[in-house]
């Protein structure tokens, strides 16, 4: 395999956590000028959330209704996950099913000895081996890439924020002179939420693009991916709402965004498919013509 590491997607992400770094200092620095009451309730959620960090593979799976499968269960799929870990020089991740008719696949780990590739009861129905393999190549490239990492610390920091807009309202006080102080909080952290909002779909689509790539280069098949997404995204709109419902808080670490209106689209995690579809086809021209 010849793998490059993508310096493009290495920038973004260090670029992505020094503005969010930055901008949360600044974030304490209001809350500290303002509100200390408030500020001891966001280090304790800080505190419950580093706990969520440090144990989010778990809660991914747990979320999905997924659990690790042994190599008795399902031997194909670990046979395949087994053959392309070696080809991308990864340690094999744990395998790990969920049972829903959702066709989808994501990684979740904080690390590439820690990480777990789960896949739906959907996707295994759906694709071929070929096309199979254009996936778990496609999250193992996450894995090699780090970028799992660096979203979770990211919606990590995001979802504080988000929590001080929802309930900043709850620690005011109730009097005029506290009044005016929580109101400052909650603005700025609505301000700091919006540009975290941002600047992580920006990086999560960069990434999709990434992960494309470093999966067709581990296959050597750009075109096995690219015929996946297509029957993925035409198998979505068969799925019934309620499931894509269950399933709607993991989107960002899905292969392919559930399915969504124009907003949901306008502010997706992921980048169309259309796009991925025709990046991966000029990747297949390309590795023919070498």
């Amino acid at each position: 395999m010849n793998w490059s590491p993508d310096w493009g997607l290495r920038a973004r992400m260090l670029l992505t956590v020094g503005l969010l770094a930055g901008l949360y200092a600044v974030f304490i620095g209001v809350l500290l000028t303002v509100n200390a009451g408030l500020l001891t309730i966001i280090v304790v959620m800080g505190l419950f959330m580093l706990g969520q960090f440090f144990f989010s593979d778990r809660l991914a799976l747990y979320s999905m209704g997924a659990s690790a499968v042994s190599e008795e269960e399902y031997p194909e799929l670990h046979a395949a996950v087994s053959r392309l870990s070696q080809q991308a020089d990864l340690p094999v991740p744990t395998v790990a099913v969920s049972d829903t008719r959702v066709p989808n696949a994501f990684a979740t780990g904080r690390s590439q000895a820690t990480a777990t590739i789960c896949v739906t009861t959907g996707l295994l129905e759906t694709l071929d081996a070929d096309e199979l393999e254009g996936v778990l190549a496609h999250e193992l490239a996450h894995i090699k890439n780090r970028d799992v990492m660096v979203m979770t610390l990211a919606s990590f920091f995001s979802t504080l924020a988000l929590l001080v807009v929802r309930w900043g309202w709850l620690f005011g006080g109730g009097g005029d002179e506290e009044s005016p102080p929580v109101f400052v909080a909650i603005i700025a952290s609505f301000v700091v939420w919006i540009l975290s909002f941002v600047l992580i779909r920006t990086l999560s689509r960069y990434r999709e693009f990434a992960a494309d790539r470093g999966g067709a280069v581990i296959t050597g098949r750009p075109s096995a991916l690219a015929s996946a997404l297509a029957k993925i995204s035409g198998e979505m709109d068969r799925v019934p709402d309620r499931d894509l419902r269950e399933n709607a808080e993991m989107n960002a670490f899905f292969i392919h965004p559930l399915r969504s209106g124009v907003i949901g689209r306008l502010f997706s995690t992921h980048p169309s498919t259309d796009d991925r579809i025709a990046r991966l086809r000029a990747l297949e021209n390309e590795l023919e013509t070498v």
